[in-house]
């Protein structure tokens, strides 16, 4: 085989491998038939309906960072105004997101803003993800266990007819 036709057949198989390296319809890169893993990512406060229900004009700031927690984004320039954005990216699933505003006016709350909030129940459901995995039986089948190869017998080990020697150790005291 000739230097250039070498050459070729690494320029076409280098073209090759480079060419199997795309992207899907929906922008994610794939190489072949295997996929990156994607990590699931949430970000934010989680605010159900059940805490929103607390929330009640005339509350401190204090009183509402124990029901929400701290929030999310606060503004220098709107000081008055609290957001709880929730976000939650998982594989497979559409992104879940949601955003509660709190109004403040001095240090109680005046009002408050909140899309559709799901109840704690209905979050807990959307994002758990326990699919039975296949569990392997713990115990064989009779078939199985008849498969089994017999086990070798071993004579015991005999008894020494003497006993181990003691021995004597110095005082720990002897020893400085």
């Amino acid at each position: 085989m000739s230097i250039k036709r070498f050459r070729l057949l690494i320029a076409l198989g280098a073209l090759a491998i480079l060419g199997a390296c795309g992207t899907s319809p929906r922008g994610e890169k794939f190489y072949g038939l295997f996929r990156p893993y994607r990590i699931e990512i949430v970000q934010g406060n989680v605010v159900t309906q059940e805490m929103m229900a607390q929330i009640q004009p005339g509350l401190g700031r204090a009183q509402v960072r124990d029901i929400l927690g701290s929030p999310l984004l606060t503004d220098v320039f709107h000081a008055d105004r609290w957001d709880y954005v929730f976000a939650i990216r998982r594989p497979g699933t559409e992104v879940q997101q949601r955003r509660v505003s709190v109004f403040f006016e001095g240090d109680k709350v005046a009002r408050f803003e909140a899309g559709e909030l799901p109840s704690e129940r209905e979050f807990v459901a959307s994002i758990d993800s326990s699919e039975t995995p296949k569990v392997p039986p713990l115990e064989l089948t009779p078939e199985q266990v008849r498969a089994l190869p017999a086990p070798v017998r071993t004579a015991a080990p005999a008894e020494s007819a003497q006993p181990a020697a003691k021995r004597a150790y110095p005082p720990l005291e002897s020893l400085n």
